[in-house]
């Protein structure tokens, strides 16, 4: 089936603890605004874009303590959470559809990003989804997490 990724919108670290931990029997991330794509790695195949859309170096993105921070876990790893960067929340909230063609053209030819050919429009899709997202965490003053479940 491959890995999912779920991307959410949470209030705080806690709250994407909650997100994904869950005592009610709910999938993760029910009742959480989330975007559940396969194979877009938060820290691996996501950082280019990120450095792409806020204009930082890739090692100024690794080095921002948000960047893919662990943020919860469950059991042995089962599914675990990280955080996503308020400085790409906020550049993601204020990008617009064009500008996103262009980084997802940039992103998939990134050499050694994907392990497959990545198709530009479909990762336009993925971002222009993820810009709504982040557009809707930063109205309600909320953080970028991803859930990720191998």
């Amino acid at each position: 089936m491959g890995v999912l990724y779920g991307y959410f919108a949470a209030a705080d670290d806690d709250d994407a603890v909650r997100a994904v931990v869950r005592d009610d029997g709910e999938p993760s991330g029910t009742g959480y605004d989330q975007l559940v794509v396969k194979g877009v790695d938060p820290v691996v195949e996501l950082t280019p874009a990120e450095a792409l859309v806020t204009g930082r170096s890739a090692a100024d993105v690794r080095s921002d303590p948000r960047h893919g921070s662990l943020i919860g876990i469950l059991g042995d790893g089962e599914l675990v959470v990280v955080s996503l960067t308020d400085v790409f929340r906020d550049a993601l909230a204020t990008c617009e559809a064009t500008s996103l063609r262009d980084v997802a053209s940039d992103w998939s030819s990134t050499e050694g990003t994907f392990h497959h050919p990545a198709d530009p429009g479909d990762l336009a899709g993925f971002l222009e989804r993820l810009s709504e997202l982040a557009g809707r965490a930063v109205s309600r003053d909320a953080r970028l997490y991803c859930w990720i479940c191998p």
